[in-house]
């Protein structure tokens, strides 16, 4: 591996730690004459930058293309190109070919824990384990702590205004209120629903929900914006201990991250058919 190469490593590796989204663009199969071959590499970053260079021209650009298109689905890529015709900026008539594998890599989506009782600590550490990054907080200082919730990657108490200067909710992100009383979700509900989140759930029974729901809709805030909360949170499954309440918040979650129907996959009439 040249050093080319490596410094593309080297950044792919510094930008995920910066928990930046780039998208590695492989040179993985080259025919007749190339600028580039088998192996190069090049980085594109979310706003057209690149590091290092897979040959330039009309190719290097549609495979730019290609890369930011990743970037927005999160979905591999290959492109193939023949570099016939200098025109269109190839670098001369090369008469060659090349296909190269486009790899986006991005940030994995954050799990707000905002609540650190029994629930939110069950529930950071199964989403941690589920390649979540785990933000959890609580107003109580006390419970905000390394001991009560180990697997969090970030821990903070305080007013939500701090929590959101310092992790800034984005549209990758899943909001779970786990939180002691309709109270708080009343306090806290206005400040995030005017996030980008992708999800936002509230713990607590149907009627918990509806007392908290008349509480907001006295205090003015629109329905519209209520209609953005699932609550109460998780699926269905008769969860009664911590941890399983965290497996129904987390089925939830990755229900809505990939899209499926939360149905069972067995087919019950198979199953009950003599055979």
């Amino acid at each position: 591996m040249n050093g080319e190469d490596q410094s593309v490593l080297a950044e792919l590796l510094a930008a995920q730690k910066r928990r930046e989204p780039v998208a590695l663009a492989v040179i993985i199969r080259d025919q007749g004459s190339v600028p580039r071959h088998a192996g190069t590499k090049m980085l594109v970053y979310g706003d057209g930058r690149t590091l290092g260079t897979i040959g330039g021209g009309e190719m290097e650009s549609r495979v730019v293309a290609a890369a930011l298109e990743a970037l927005r689905d999160g979905q591999t890529r290959l492109v193939p190109y023949a570099l016939v015709d200098p025109q269109r900026g190839d670098p001369g008539v090369c008469g060659g070919s090349v296909e190269i594998y486009v790899e986006p890599h991005l940030a994995p989506d954050t799990l707000y824990v905002l609540g650190c009782g029994h629930v939110g600590r069950a529930l950071a550490a199964l989403g941690k384990w589920l390649g979540f990054r785990v933000v959890a907080w609580d107003d109580r200082a006390e419970l905000a702590t390394r001991e009560n919730v180990p697997d969090a990657d970030v821990l903070l108490s305080g007013p939500l205004e701090e929590l959101l200067a310092a992790q800034p909710i984005d549209g990758r992100a899943h909001l779970a209120l786990v939180t002691r009383n309709v109270g708080l979700d009343r306090q806290l509900l206005p400040t995030l629903l005017d996030t980008p989140a992708a999800t936002i759930g509230v713990m607590g029974s149907r009627r918990r929900w509806q007392e908290t729901k008349r509480q907001l809709l006295a205090d003015g805030l629109p329905a519209d914006k209520l209609a953005r909360v699932t609550s109460p949170i998780g699926l269905e499954l008769n969860a009664e201990s911590p941890q399983e309440i965290a497996v129904s918040i987390m089925a939830q979650i990755i229900m809505a991250k990939r899209g499926g129907t939360g149905e069972e996959m067995a087919d019950r009439r198979l199953l009950t058919t003599d055979h």
